[in-house]
């Protein structure tokens, strides 16, 4: 008997980089944090990624469970996570969130970072997808959980070391790439709720 389902651990590790696309979130992680100390940018890079894991981990374990209770749908979740995004983006856009407070760095780290960036209703929906196929076999649920841990280190990876990036930029160049992350989850925040209106459609 196998332990370890290989070809899940490799379609859903894949599956959910491309989703939580690791590299696309520098730019947006940097923008809120690139003004901060290096200190403070790894404490904002280790929480978001802890609060992501987490996410992903409890709807790994109970998320259907969690939305049937709630009554909650996908499209739901998504619209949610959309119009988030766009506060976000909105902020980013129109440089409310260029001199953040100190205070704000762990509320960062949490939102929009942790959620609903990185795991967002994409991931979410994706792991709940993955557990439906698992089919209780313990092979299966091993090689998920490696999957999702897999990510995140790649997703700490990426965050951790973007601070490189931070020293070719500069000020100005932060500024430029606050305005371009702004652009870019604006245009991931309409998405999701156009994703979100055809779910509802759907499953009129």
């Amino acid at each position: 008997m196998a332990f370890f389902d290989g070809a899940l651990f490799a379609q859903a590790t894949i599956t959910l980089v491309v989703i939580m696309d690791p590299p696309g979130t520098v730019p947006v992680f940097l923008s809120l944090t690139g003004r901060k100390t290096r200190a403070t940018r790894n404490a904002a890079a280790r929480q978001a990624v802890l609060v992501s894991l987490g996410v992903i981990t409890a709807f790994a374990i109970g998320g259907e469970a969690i939305l049937r209770y709630l009554g909650i749908g996908i499209p739901a979740l998504q619209g949610a996570g959309g119009l988030l995004l766009l506060l976000i983006a909105l902020d980013l856009l129109t440089g409310k969130n260029a001199e953040p407070e100190a205070v704000e760095d762990v509320n960062v780290a949490l939102v929009p970072l942790g959620t609903p960036l990185l795991a967002g209703p994409g991931a979410i929906a994706a792991t709940i997808v993955f557990v439906r196929g698992a089919g209780g076999h313990a092979e299966s649920y091993v090689a998920l959980g490696l999957a999702i841990l897999a990510v995140h280190l790649i997703l700490y990876l990426c965050l951790r070391f973007s601070g490189v990036v931070i020293r070719v930029i500069k000020d100005s160049g932060i500024t430029l790439l606050a305005k371009i992350a702004g652009l870019l989850l604006a245009a991931i925040a309409v998405q999701l709720v156009a994703n979100s209106v055809r779910g509802f459609i759907a499953g009129v």
